[in-house]
């Protein structure tokens, strides 16, 4: 959590000064996401996934799909706004 907080710092003041000159830093900070690595981290360990997906407000891990469309969401022009933002895509567990 603290490296999530020191990339946030980062990532804000960056964006704040990176800004005037039209360019915006955002980052995308997913959370328990299926993947292949995740799959085999997670092999036979079904005990350990369910414990994981106690802490998942949303119940189930995020999909690559997802994360990628909250990248394509920040690149479009109705994210011109967004500066500096480090937004969760991880199912609410930030918010819990």
């Amino acid at each position: 959590m603290r490296a999530r907080a020191g990339a946030a710092v980062v990532l804000a003041d960056l964006g704040q000064g990176y800004a005037p000159r039209g360019v915006r830093l955002d980052a995308v900070c997913p959370g328990v996401i299926e993947t292949p690595m995740v799959a085999d981290m997670l092999d036979g360990q079904a005990e350990a996934m369910a414990e994981i997906m106690k802490q998942q407000p949303i119940g189930r891990p995020g999909t690559a799909d997802e994360i990628a469309d909250a990248v394509l969401w920040m690149c479009r022009p109705a994210a011109a706004f967004v500066v500096a933002v480090a937004l969760p895509v991880d199912g609410g567990f930030t918010a819990h």
